[in-house]
Formats: C-alpha cells, sequence, structure tokens
C-alpha cells in the first residue's frame, strides 16, 4: 500500500469529480489500494500511472505539476479557471454528498414517468439560461415533488451512475444552489446578486445568482441562491 500523502502530493487537487470520486483525498485512497487506478485522473498522462505498488510515483510528478498550473488552478485567491474574479466559494451543506440543487426537468411528467424516488441516482444537463453548463452533471435526489416535478438533488461523480446504473431526466432548469459560505471576500446580503465559485465544479468557472435566503450556522453562513447562470 502506497502511502496516502505521497499519492495526495501528485494529485492536482482539483476536486473536479471526474474520476468517479467526490474528492482527490477520497480517490487516493483507492489509489493506495491499486495504483493501477491512478488513470482514471485525467490530468495525469496514462503512460505516468503506476501498475503495481513498486513502481513509483515520482514519474508522475511533472505531469501532475504542469496540471496545477494558472490553466487549471488559478493562483491568486477569488479566480476561476478562466482568471475571472468571484466573491465567494460556496461548500455543500453538512451530511450531503455533494452540491445541492433545487432542479425541474425541461418535461416536469418525467418525474412521475420514471417514478423518481428519494436516494434515486439521475443524470442530465442543465440547460439554457438556468446555466448551460456542458458536463452532465449525476446526482442523488434528496427531495421530490410529484405533482411539480421540482426536486432536490446533491450533485456527485460519474462513479455512482456506472457502478449502480441510474435515471436519465436529459435536459433539466437549475432553479437554486444550496450551501454553506464558509468564506467571502463582499459582505453577503439578501436581495443581492453575486459571483461565486461551486466548490466541485469540474470546470472550475464562476457562476451567478441572486442570495435570498442567509442563515448563520456554526459551519458558516447557509444560504440559497436563485437566478443562476454561469458566466
Amino acid at each position: 500500500m502506497t502511502d496516502i500523502n505521497t499519492i495526495l502530493s501528485k494529485l492536482p487537487g482539483l476536486n473536479c469529480g471526474l474520476c468517479g470520486s467526490k474528492s482527490c483525498e477520497d480517490f487516493a485512497n483507492i489509489v493506495s489500494e491499486n495504483p493501477t487506478e491512478l488513470q482514471r485522473c485525467i490530468h495525469i498522462d496514462a503512460e505516468h500511472a503506476p501498475s503495481s505498488t513498486n513502481q513509483s510515483f515520482e514519474n508522475c510528478r511533472a505531469t501532475c505539476n504542469a496540471c496545477t498550473s494558472a490553466q487549471y488552478r488559478p493562483a491568486k485567491k477569488w479566480k476561476d479557471s478562466l482568471d475571472r474574479e468571484y466573491d465567494f466559494i460556496l461548500d455543500s451543506l453538512p451530511n450531503d454528498p455533494g452540491p445541492r440543487e433545487v432542479i425541474r426537468p425541461h418535461n416536469p411528467m418525467l418525474t412521475r414517468e420514471l417514478n423518481i424516488q428519494k436516494g434515486d441516482i439521475l443524470i442530465g444537463r442543465p440547460l439554457g439560461m438556468s446555466c448551460g453548463c456542458p458536463i452532465t452533471h449525476c446526482g442523488i435526489v434528496m427531495n421530490v415533488d410529484p405533482r411539480t416535478g421540482v426536486m432536490d438533488w446533491c450533485v456527485t461523480g460519474p462513479l455512482g451512475p456506472r457502478n449502480n446504473g441510474y435515471k436519465d431526466i436529459g435536459y433539466y432548469s437549475a432553479e437554486a444552489y444550496e450551501g454553506i459560505v464558509r468564506e467571502t471576500q463582499k459582505e453577503l446580503k439578501i436581495g443581492m446578486r453575486y459571483w461565486f465559485q461551486p466548490h466541485r465544479c469540474m470546470l472550475q468557472w464562476r457562476h451567478s445568482g441572486l442570495i435570498n435566503f442567509i442563515n448563520q450556522t456554526p459551519h458558516g453562513h447557509q444560504v440559497r441562491i436563485e437566478g443562476l447562470f454561469i458566466g
């Protein structure tokens, strides 16, 4: 078994989720048991992924250092991957498996036709003014209203759908984000629009939205953000 800290020092630290794990730390635990799994990190050249525990991770250093350059992770705080400034990072609510979205399928009838229930694994893509994100999202249903089709889900990586199957809701509108703000460079006020960075956004792009709920908690400011777009 390879030391976890050794593996983490070679990973890009983006927590992008494309490997199927929620964070680089979770992925490092998998790699420590099976080093060949390192090839699942798209930021590491496949030829450098070790094929056994006897191989060193040193070959990955140059590639991973390149991945953590400004192209992938901005050198300055409060900048996204396209070097655009944002106001705060939106973290997941405590005990949630990922960022929480309130969504509505473009065909709300799918909620009933697919018999979507709490705990179901879904895939879909936010389309148009609601976000226009080019990435297919995967998530776990937390709450669902079969009458309106509106549901809360926590966005996770693709490992769950790959291993356990999924229901495909196609295009959907992202109506709101809910999460925790632990640190911000601007005072948070209800009724104000902000640029923010979802903590586990695969693209590391800033989003914009209007805060219409704030609650102080031991973990930070719990907020609800609506009127979303990427830009």
